[in-house]
């Protein structure tokens, strides 16, 4: 959701333009469009690219443990700073080993450029070795994709990716690009002319639109600000912050919104969702005004649709027209840049609210008394084993606000979400949309070498380490030093949570023997040190902050610790799929009860 209006650096015009290879001309574009740090691992498809990256200093190259990690680590990348990540792979099987990133970036709007190796331009759609069509694969998951045949395409192809990749609602956008493409030689036109007939992200909205939610709010008893990542794309953090302060609206913020409002700040009632608060859960449900910055009423958020919010009007702002009451409709639809937006509407809202404003002193006495009688919590585990709620409020308390929590996907993730309080943006990064396993662990790696003062965990499963956990080797070699928190209940665990929960405790094929009285295949201690990594292993509570402040203090190498947690612990709040937020659970057998209901 960011705005550029100049899509396109110049550089020193020259009487003559300087006569480049294909891989010369990548190289050279991708330098004026200030990309710094790639990920990626060769193939034969782009050898010619690979041979160029040794003769230049720019650019930093990331070897890669596998085409997936170089998604994810751009993923990373991009998402700790705003910046566009960049991945690079081969053709064939490299290309769509990257297919599960750019689907993930697609979900959560990363801006993702992927460059991809393509066979000659003579040998396409002869099913030559290696050759697949990664553009038809993946055109349900980018925003665009260009195919470059030859030498003198790639200014402009890769330029008009970075560019959609960056503007408008943020993105995955793939450049494939034959291997005589990246051979012959090409004058280095720059720069070059972009070609996007139709493209045009609107991001200046409407004033009439504006004016009729600001007025909405005015007549508002029961508002709230529903805040979606959108927020965080479009750095609007500040905006909102001023919004909300000054309209005196509780907030709530999803997944992907975690840390763009601060957990600290009074107004903040947490999380709404599957897993939120019941306050940020029940606040939505019982409102009368929905204000939505990009947010695109996920069904993790609604629960069942045709009960979500039955007394609430609605306003949708979204840089993506596409969005606006795609899921509920939206009584004031408002296309634009959230940062922009926002900041329209406190004009507007300072405007009617010289009249007198709504009195929402009742609302909060509500909300105020949700918060205390279902404060976010956790029983301690009856096994004797370590709670994992703990140890993950403790990496955040003993770490801080400052760092970079990168998590992969299940119970992990909704207790990081939940447990370690986010105070800025673009400090929690995860698999929201496409719920990627084994996102964690590259993605942490990429945020680290985008941020490399900046502590970075990463907080994973059992389960999602084993699929990605080969990228300590990039790591440990080119002095990446993340820190990495295993939350080892021995188990798939938000499959487990469900299967004891709704098929009668039958755990079918959610084992995976990695805990406490297993056989602990692997052991990630000795994986560690395979790696050349610190490996811990920790197993009771007197244990975990002595563990979390070595790991902070270890910043030569990357660190994994082993914390065998219950295998019993569960995500709570929840709502059950398919049903009303109405019914969420504040732990198990335990209901909200409100109201005459």
């Amino acid at each position: 959701m960011t705005t550029e209006t100049t899509p396109v650096p110049s550089a020193p015009a020259s009487a003559e333009p300087e006569m480049l290879t294909g891989s010369g001309a990548i190289i050279r574009t991708l330098e004026l469009l200030g990309v710094t740090d790639v990920f990626g691992i060769p193939g034969g498809a782009v050898i010619p690219l690979y041979d160029e990256l040794m003769t230049q200093t720019k650019i930093r190259h990331i070897l890669v443990r596998h085409e997936q990690g170089a998604g994810h680590a751009a993923e990373g990348y991009a998402s700790a700073t705003g910046r566009v990540g960049v991945a690079i792979a081969t053709s064939g099987p490299g290309a769509t080993n990257l297919v599960t990133a750019i689907a993930d970036a697609y979900m959560d709007s990363v801006p993702l450029l992927a460059i991809t190796g393509q066979v000659f331009s003579t040998s396409m759609g002869t099913d030559a070795f290696q050759e697949a069509d990664i553009i038809g694969i993946t055109m349900p998951i980018t925003k665009h994709s260009f195919l470059a045949r030859r030498a003198e395409e790639i200014p402009a192809a890769i330029a008009s990716a970075y560019h959609i990749a960056s503007t408008g609602r943020p993105g995955p956008v793939l450049v494939d690009i034959t291997k005589d493409a990246q051979q012959n030689l090409a004058p280095f036109i720059w720069p070059p002319k972009l070609d996007l007939p139709g493209y045009r992200p609107i991001v200046k909205a409407h004033g009439k639109q504006v004016q009729a939610a600001a007025q909405l709010l005015l007549a508002a008893k029961k508002p709230v600000l529903y805040v979606g990542g959108g927020v965080i794309r479009a750095h609007a953090s500040a905006e909102l912050l001023a919004l909300a302060e000054a309209t005196g609206a509780p907030v709530v913020t999803t997944l992907m919104a975690r840390g763009a409002f601060p957990d600290s700040h009074p107004q903040h009632l947490g999380m709404p969702g599957m897993h939120g608060t019941v306050s940020a859960v029940l606040a939505l449900q019982e409102s009368d005004l929905i204000i939505s910055f990009g947010a695109r009423f996920d069904d993790r958020v609604t629960g069942k649709i045709s009960e979500f919010a039955p007394s609430a009007k609605i306003v949708h702002v979204d840089v993506d027209p596409a969005e606006i009451s795609k899921i509920r409709f939206a009584d004031v639809p408002i296309v634009g840049d959230a940062k922009d937006v926002i900041a329209d509407l406190i004009i507007a809202w300072t405007e009617v609210a010289q009249a007198g404003g709504s009195d929402i002193a009742e609302w909060w006495t509500y909300l105020h008394g949700l918060k205390e009688e279902f404060p976010l919590g956790f029983t301690e585990p009856t096994d004797g084993l370590l709670a994992p709620q703990y140890v993950i409020q403790r990496i955040g308390e003993l770490t801080g606000p400052e760092a970079v929590y990168a998590a992969g996907v299940g119970q992990h993730q909704m207790w990081a979400a939940q447990f370690i309080k986010y105070e800025r943006p673009n400090s929690w990064l995860n698999s929201g949309g496409a719920g990627t396993m084994g996102y964690s662990v590259p993605a942490a790696m990429g945020a680290k070498v985008a941020e490399p003062d900046r502590v970075v965990w990463s907080i994973d499963g059992d389960g999602c380490f084993q699929m990605t956990n080969q990228e300590l080797a990039t790591c440990t070699i080119n002095k990446i030093p993340i820190k990495v928190a295993i939350i080892n209940n021995s188990s798939l665990g938000m499959v487990r949570q469900w299967q004891s929960l709704f098929y009668d405790g039958r755990h079918s094929f959610t084992d995976l023997n990695t805990g406490h009285g297993t056989a602990m295949v692997p052991d990630f201690v000795k994986m560690a040190d395979a790696y050349g990594a610190l490996g811990i292993r920790v197993t009771s509570k007197d244990q975990v902050d002595d563990a979390i402040k070595l790991a902070l203090a270890t910043n030569d190498r990357p660190v994994v610790i082993d914390f065998i947690v219950s295998p019993g612990a569960m995500v709570w709040p929840m709502v059950p799929q398919g049903v009303s937020n109405s019914f969420v659970q504040y732990a198990k057998d335990h209901a909200p009860t409100w109201g005459d209901e």
